[in-house]
């Protein structure tokens, strides 16, 4: 029975005709595993990882491991974009067994969830001192068939761990002094010669744009105390936008590089990765960057439907042969078929795009903003279910049965709001106050339900304060979508939401800076006071033009219309604002005070 044809996964659709009897993951599996007796195999990827794709010729495509599989496990295929929820569960529970944690990721599980062996990548035949795929699959068979007790106490165990790894939020979230100690860490991990951060202290590969950490130290709060932290940004931006991480024809950024000097790119491209630098670009002045990223996820990722692919294979068909990143490499492309798209639309990562775009369209070229509003549309029309809450994402016609996640959550509503005060369109606003008011409960900050079925049921959520990556992670989007509401004027309750989880993580954020960096920014923010600047009048004036370019937490630009409605919906920042004397004015507060408005250009600095 073909269990995944029909998947909202790329990822899984790619895997529909192995051998491997594979389940998409479910409580269906763990049901079979329960009944048959035996042990679940969680395979987890995701569809532009290059060794996924190796392991999956190498082992899921060969028909005696697959016989092996089906007559000794249940399996499990699991796209970790899809299912971040399941990733990061399995992850800390790998992290027991391995200390090179990434994908592939395998997992082996008794039919309750409880994890008692993982590993990575495993390759068809020994390679000392890695074991065999088959080798790995006898092992744990021998174990499950003759030493059940060492399993099961194995896996006991580890769930107990990974229950008590949750720890006490702290009592305040950080201060000003606290958090310019942390930027003066991040900015000491500079690579001096050729900028990004080491990723230790011989400079180890690979090197990642690690865009949240470079917006934590662009937050202008931190100027004063921290000079240089906004130059650290800007020279990494510049060395990856002259290096072979940039595609000088598609424009945007590769996914990392696998030397310091920035060169031997992995050839995968991402849109989280080349929306957040479009933001970095943006912060650093440097228009010609974010214009170069945006166009190619307007040109390369944006689907007919409007909304936004995930990625940009790293591979393609050369000459009848797959090549890795041979595309990108060619003198001329254009007779060459264009590696794959991954085409699922995810939400968080959608809203992610959809902020860096609707500023770029505020500051450069008006077709980002246009790409903007249809992303936004389309993900709204597509993502969300008939009950009103949000999917994970969506692939052409079919919607995905995971749920959203915080980051879904909090990532769209951030983007909305984005969108919002480059518009003046409130009900965008009025959508992301939606999506943030169904995460706040009288039991915590979590998506409706809670959170994955099965992860909850079988008590193997993670407990560890995760990480900011690539793109910001869910409580740090989340954060961030409600601190833009409280600066909105939405009310105190959002800023209360965004300081319980930045106080959640301060204390892991604070000791690993550079792995944490959004969730700082907003820390950051909740520690300065905000500067908020609303225009009302012309969208082309020329103070508005001036107030596009004002570095501050909020710049609206709104007609006298516009700005009555977002007073009427409830986001106070609004109310009492018009244009005086039937000219474009500017309101601009700092500090909690603001200045008279002007109609002077010049006044906004």
């Amino acid at each position: 029975m073909n269990r995944l044809a029909n998947a909202s996964s790329p990822y899984l659709r790619a895997h529909a005709d192995n051998p491997v009897a594979w389940f998409p993951w479910g409580a269906e599996a763990f049901a079979l595993a329960a009944e048959r007796d035996v042990p679940v195999m969680v395979s987890i990827g995701y569809s532009t990882c290059h060794w996924c794709h190796v392991m999956a010729r190498e082992s899921f495509q060969d028909a005696e491991t697959a016989a092996e599989l089906n007559a000794g496990f249940v399996s499990i295929k699991v796209d970790r974009e899809e299912h971040p929820e399941v990733d990061a569960a399995y992850l800390d529970a790998a992290s027991a067994f391995t200390p090179h944690l990434g994908w592939p990721l395998t997992v082996f599980a008794s039919p309750e969830g409880r994890v008692f062996y993982a590993g990575t990548y495993f390759p068809p035949a020994p390679r000392p001192p890695q074991p065999s795929f088959r080798q790995v699959l006898a092992a744990v068979r021998e174990a499950w068939t003759e030493r059940r007790d060492e399993v099961d106490a194995t896996g006991a165990s580890l769930s107990e761990a990974l229950a008590a790894a949750a720890s006490a939020p702290a009592d305040a979230p950080p201060n000003l002094d606290q958090l310019a100690a942390a930027a003066r860490t991040v900015a000491a991990r500079e690579d001096r010669e050729y900028a990004g951060f080491a990723a230790g202290p011989a400079f180890e590969t690979p090197k990642f744009p690690n865009t949240p950490a470079l917006r934590f130290l662009q937050h202008p709060a931190l100027s004063s105390d921290v000079p240089d932290a906004a130059a650290v940004a800007s020279r990494a931006l510049a060395a990856m936008a002259g290096s072979d991480l940039h595609d000088a024809v598609d424009g945007g950024f590769f996914r990392y590089a696998t030397r310091r000097d920035w060169s031997v790119p992995h050839y995968e491209r991402m849109l989280t990765d080349n929306a957040g630098l479009i933001e970095v670009a943006l912060a650093a002045g440097d228009e010609a960057s974010a214009t170069d990223a945006a166009r190619f996820v307007v040109d390369v990722l944006q689907l007919p439907s409007g909304g936004i692919a995930a990625a940009q294979d790293s591979e393609s068909i050369i000459d009848g042969v797959r090549n890795e990143g041979g595309y990108y490499r060619a003198a001329n492309r254009s007779g060459l078929q264009p590696p794959a798209l991954d085409a699922k639309v995810v939400s968080g990562w959608n809203g992610h795009a959809i902020a860096a775009l609707a500023a770029a369209g505020a500051r450069t070229d008006p077709r980002f903003l246009e790409a903007a509003r249809w992303a936004a549309d389309a993900v709204l029309e597509s993502n969300v279910a008939d009950d009103g809450t949000l999917r994970r994402a969506s692939l052409e016609e079919t919607r995905s049965a995971a749920p959203a996640t915080l980051e879904d959550y909090g990532g769209l509503a951030r983007g909305l709001l984005a969108l919002a005060r480059a518009t003046g369109e409130v009900a965008y606003a009025e959508r992301a106050r939606a999506l943030v008011d169904l995460c706040l409960g009288d039991d915590g900050i979590h998506p409706p339900g809670g959170g994955d079925a099965v992860l909850v049921a079988q008590g193997m959520q993670s407990h560890a304060v995760p990480t900011d990556g690539a793109s910001p992670s869910g409580p740090s989007v989340f954060a961030a979508a409600a601190l833009d509401l409280w600066r909105l004027g939405a009310g105190g309750r959002y800023r209360d939401a965004a300081e319980s989880l930045v106080r959640a993580a301060a204390e892991v954020a604070l000791s690993s800076p550079l792995a944490h960096g959004a969730i700082l920014e907003v820390a950051v923010g909740l520690a300065a006071a905000p500067r908020q600047v609303v225009v009302v009048g012309e969208a082309d004036a020329e103070i508005a033009e001036a107030a596009r370019r004002v570095n501050a937490d909020v710049v609206a630009i709104v007609s006298p219309a516009q700005a009555q409605a977002f007073a009427q919906a409830g986001f106070e920042l609004f109310e009492g604002k018009v244009a005086q004397g039937g000219e474009a004015t500017a309101y601009d507060c700092r500090a909690f005070a603001c200045a008279l408005p002007t109609t002077d250009p010049a006044r906004l600095v």
